[in-house]
């Protein structure tokens, strides 16, 4: 029996280029289930978006007639833009699959969840969000969270130290 020749393996995996990432999240919200959504843009945005522009710190998801939105995401002007330039801060749509979409509704309706976005970024040539559903953490709850980085960070220095 002869051996086949083996073919080259194929990449599978897209480059992810990396945007803007909301560190603040992780401090004031407890991650529940984090998804990857779409976004809907126009060509500025995009080509803003490619020169690695936008800000999503103050940016929250809401549910508007059965279709998830994101608010607060600051994608500024296009430089060489003309007339046709985009708003910086306009309601952008998400695009996830519709079962995905009926669960986050029922998290944020029912049980009072935010949607959170946690990164920006371009995965391929398509520019996506990674979204989560969080529940707001306690003032005790970031002070733990201070106590526990703060400790992690001294037993590094030791193991450095030593």
């Amino acid at each position: 029996m002869i051996p086949k020749p083996s073919q080259p393996e194929q990449n599978t995996r897209e480059e992810v280029q990396s945007i803007a990432r909301n560190k603040r999240a992780r401090f004031d919200y407890e991650i529940l289930e984090q998804w990857e959504a779409g976004i809907v843009l126009t060509g500025t945005e995009v080509k803003s978006l490619r020169a690695g522009r936008a800000t999503i710190n103050d940016a929250f998801g809401i549910v508007k007639d059965g279709e998830l939105w994101i608010l607060n995401m600051h994608v500024p002007p296009y430089e060489q833009g003309n007339q046709f330039n985009h708003d910086p801060a306009r309601t952008r749509k998400l695009l996830l699959h519709r079962r995905e979409v009926r669960r986050l509704i029922g998290a944020v309706e029912r049980q009072g969840l935010t949607l959170v976005p946690l990164e920006l970024y371009f995965k391929g040539s398509h520019a996506k969000v990674r979204i989560a559903l969080a529940r707001g953490k306690k003032v005790h709850d970031k002070r733990e969270t201070i106590r526990r980085r703060e400790g992690d960070r001294e037993i590094a220095r030791a193991l450095k130290a030593r």
